[in-house]
């Protein structure tokens, strides 16, 4: 069998177990298994257990339960109602407030939690319903709902960056600094599309009355805005450390494990109940995350013990096409298929076989992994398969899955405007990772 039909099968047959509704570790590993089998024979059975080992033997992975942990303590101890009840104030009496609250929330939750479904939902329960009872456009509410959801994957702390750098040996706390500015850009395109559809069509919000926001006092906006420090300080003790060199990503997580904890207790919400159940999360989402990196690292050694990797970068080389179609090419593939199957586990796919390209076509890892990152984000949001609109759908009361699916459009045609910006101008990407080296 050559190469091309080696790679193609594998690819198909990973595509096809994602699809049968199987877990992504049970897919790659009964993929991997067989390849071992048909290539290797029984002697190679010793390079999954060494796959396995070096995998999750890895430093860098100890920030991915630290940050889901943290992320745990916070929403499990209820402090962020305290952070929603103050953004709430501090935005104050303004045509569309609703919007602009529901962006500003998902912001600030990016940088709190890397988990744009536990957003989507934790949004559908409580801003949705208001805004529908207030009269907002509910399609309009819900595209803001799921957009903004989608940049916690993106803004760190963000456990997709740490994976995606770990299987393609890219800079951890690059790829974490990398995604402020595009996490940024993409809130501020989010809302000034809403609010410029509310300037041309009012009707997309009710106005401006005692019911909607009632007026706030200079006294309470302080008093609001005293309420937000201590969220302030987990992030500045997770990023602001990362960036000034005081600490690596895993310290870093740690210290906001640590920040998470004391602001649960500040608001008198710390319990050993709380604190169990987060810890129990955290252990079980970890080890399904490290099962699915260590059984992606064996599919790539598999590739490139076939000869599959190198050849298909001798092909990509002697095509000669310009970098930034191809740039193209490998970001419309994965947009397409996720509209289809798993976002993570056809990243998990795509990141051995793209790997070796990078070098032969010039590209920066860094800006290449965050568009690609911001790619399979959008994946989330893209109908028909959407992890972050099923959890939407779910959460939220009485909601057609078709109006989901038409509310989500608009926001995936401004990811792809991000996309091209970011591809456009690689240092909106690069800029503050380069400040660390």
């Amino acid at each position: 069998m050559g190469w091309e039909a080696t790679l193609i099968t594998a690819i198909m047959l990973l595509l096809a177990a994602f699809m049968s509704g199987a877990p992504l570790f049970v897919a790659f590993l009964a993929i991997n298994i067989t390849g071992v089998v048909i290539f290797l024979g029984p002697a190679g059975f010793g390079m999954v257990a060494n796959s396995i080992f070096d995998t999750t033997n890895n430093a860098d992975l100890a920030t991915i339960p630290l940050f889901i942990l943290m992320a745990e303590v916070l929403f499990r101890s209820g402090t962020v109602d305290i952070l929603f009840d103050a953004v709430d104030k501090l935005i104050g009496r303004m045509k569309g407030r609703q919007y602009v609250l529901t962006i500003s929330l998902s912001t600030v939750f990016g940088a709190l939690s890397g988990a744009g479904m536990a957003v989507a939902a934790m949004l559908a329960r409580t801003v949705f319903p208001t805004m529908r009872n207030r009269g907002y456009d509910s399609k309009l509410a819900i595209g803001n709902i799921l957009a903004g959801a989608s940049l916690a994957p993106i803004i760190p702390p963000s456990v997709l960056a740490i994976v995606i750098g770990t299987l393609s040996n890219t800079s951890i706390a690059g790829l974490l600094i990398g995604g402020i500015i595009p996490g940024l850009m993409l809130s501020a395109m989010f809302l000034t599309y809403t609010m410029t559809r509310v300037k041309l069509n009012p009707a997309l919000a009710p106005n401006d009355n005692d019911n909607d926001a009632p007026k706030i006092s200079v006294g309470e906006k302080l008093r609001a805005l005293a309420g937000c420090l201590p969220f302030a300080l987990i992030i500045f003790s997770v990023m602001g450390f990362i960036m000034f060199g005081i600490a690596t990503p895993s310290e870093a997580a740690a210290t906001g494990v640590l920040a998470a904890i004391i602001t649960a207790a500040y608001y008198r919400k710390l319990s050993w109940k709380m604190m169990t159940e987060s810890l129990g999360t955290a252990a079980f989402i970890t080890s399904m995350i490290l099962l699915i990196m260590a059984s992606s690292r064996m599919f790539s050694q598999l590739l490139a013990f076939t000869g599959a990797t190198t050849e298909l970068t001798n092909l990509i080389v002697n095509l000669g096409w310009h970098p930034m179609l191809m740039l193209f090419i490998m970001m419309a593939i994965p947009f397409v298929l996720c509209m289809f199957i798993d976002q993570i586990a056809l990243m998990l796919v795509v990141i051995p076989i793209y790997q070796p390209l990078l070098a032969t076509l010039g590209f920066d890892p860094i800006w290449f992994w965050l568009i690609m990152l911001l790619n399979v984000t959008v994946g989330g949001i893209s109908p028909p398969f959407g992890y972050v609109i099923f959890a939407f759908q779910g959460a939220a009361d009485k909601v057609q899955i078709a109006e989901v699916f038409k509310a989500s459009w608009p926001f995936v045609a401004l990811f792809l405007l991000g996309m091209v910006a970011l591809a456009a101008f690689p240092q909106l990407v690069t800029f503050l990772p380069n400040l660390i080296k």
